[in-house]
């Protein structure tokens, strides 16, 4: 019914997180009617990023540079190290400026279901990097599950020669939220976390 050069369009987006294959067609449909403003440019984007885009070599971020603009900023805190998953995490970080350090990228989490063990993270260079004399602190900003958990203790376990501290994000109540609609884990991270006021 379809060409196959839409119907790869279709397969490809709905590869995409949040696309299954009905956003997909919805999605390839939209892209096609407006070809000239946004399929093109889409297209040209796409393909200029992955010509450019790379991993920072110092920490793993997503960037056309090498060492990547976060890494190569002077201005920067190099006595902190916040570790993250991947590179969203990074950037959602960036996006709040609560963060002046700098990060390290593991590119995932532990995950015996998905096969994902030390080996596969970028573990190795974190410890390196942690042998810096200037590195004080690394922050384990890793997600609250049970994937991110196992993870937080294996680099925990493999930084134990660095002289470093080692911190964590707070889990538990978020700011706004109302304690009815929050789930038993966040509850039970809250409590276990609280501190005097």
């Amino acid at each position: 019914m379809i060409g196959q050069e839409i119907e790869r369009l279709i397969q490809l987006l709905s590869k995409l997180p949040g696309l299954g294959p009905r956003s997909a067609r919805r999605a390839a449909l939209h892209l096609m009617k407006r070809r000239d403003s946004l399929l093109v440019p889409l297209s040209e984007a796409m393909a200029l990023a992955g010509e450019s885009i790379r991993n920072c070599s110092v920490c793993g971020n997503l960037d056309s540079r090498n060492p990547c603009s976060v890494c190569a900023d002077p201005t920067r805190d190099r006595s902190t190290i916040c570790v993250v998953e991947d590179a969203g995490d990074l950037w959602a970080l960036e996006r709040s400026r609560a963060f002046r350090g700098t990060y390290h990228v593991l590119g995932g989490t532990l995950s015996a279901l998905q096969g994902v063990g030390p080996d596969d993270l970028n573990i190795p260079s974190l410890v390196e990097r942690a042998k810096s004399a200037e590195v004080k602190e690394i922050i384990l900003a890793l997600n609250a599950t049970v994937d991110g958990q196992t993870t937080a203790h294996v680099v925990t376990d493999r930084l134990a020669g660095a002289e470093v501290s080692i911190s964590r994000l707070a889990h538990g109540v978020p700011v706004g939220g109302e304690l009815d609609y929050l789930d038993d884990g966040t509850l039970m991270a809250a409590m276990k976390a609280r501190r005097p006021l």
